[in-house]
């Protein structure tokens, strides 16, 4: 069995082909967690009319891909509530590298509001990633959950576009489906997150490649292209 927090990234510490997160409509698990400063915080605790919540780290070329357009969308949405749940890094490096203990991890997610100028609540999940793995593993995901603490919307990679229309749907009313087609990562935010992550996050990244375009970009987009996921309401009980 694979240490959870890994040393060096490879594409066979996730089974991309098996999402196993809170379904549209299921329960969203709760969690009790910290804040980078170490404040504690409940995952579930949200005063908006729907929790967005993202999971990321600042080593993730997907999820620093994503920021700008998911910043856009906060701005859009004040009645909203936003937080991303801090998970292990995706692409270790030298100047970023593993979690060895909470402080360490805190610290990462620190750097994360400190030195990309993240502004959205950051929630750090445990060292050995139990609300990570309640969520599914994976390192970008994204959740909707509405008040009745029910996931409404869900997609196992976030696809910002995606996410936003489904929001906009589900705050007028209207049911949504959970598809979304995988992006990848914008290739200068990526090189810029390898570089930032440190030496040997870039080898791991670029070695695995081939198997991340085919497992995301053309397996996972045409199972979205030819299936059809249930709608869910947006006042959903579960």
């Amino acid at each position: 069995m694979q240490p959870y927090n890994y040393d060096r990234f490879s594409s066979d510490q996730y089974v991309l082909d098996s999402f196993h997160g809170p379904a549209p409509g299921q329960k969203a698990p709760g969690f009790s967690l910290s804040t980078p400063d170490g404040a504690p915080a409940e995952l579930l605790d949200f005063s908006g009319d729907f929790l967005v919540l993202e999971l990321g780290s600042i080593t993730c070329p997907l999820f620093q891909s994503r920021r700008k357009t998911m910043a856009a969308l906060v701005a859009q949405n004040p009645d909203t509530s936003f937080a991303i749940l801090y998970v292990r890094e995706a692409h270790p490096g030298a100047q970023f590298p593993k979690h060895n203990s909470d402080a360490d991890k805190r610290a990462n997610a620190l750097g994360l509001q400190t030195v990309d100028g993240e502004g959205r609540k950051i929630l750090v999940d445990t060292l050995e990633g139990e609300a990570h793995a309640a969520y599914g593993s994976f390192p970008n995901s994204v959740f909707i959950i509405n008040k009745s603490g029910c996931v409404v919307y869900f997609s196992d990679w976030n696809n910002p576009a995606a996410t936003g229309r489904a929001l906009r749907s589900l705050k007028a009313g209207k049911p949504v489906r959970s598809e979304s087609l995988f992006l990848p990562p914008l290739p200068p935010v990526a090189l810029k997150t390898l570089r930032q992550a440190g030496k040997g996050a870039a080898k791991d990244f670029f070695k695995s490649l081939p198997k991340l375009i085919w497992e995301n970009l053309i397996k996972r987009n045409l199972r979205v292209l030819t299936g059809k996921a249930p709608k869910i309401a947006p006042d959903t009980r579960c």
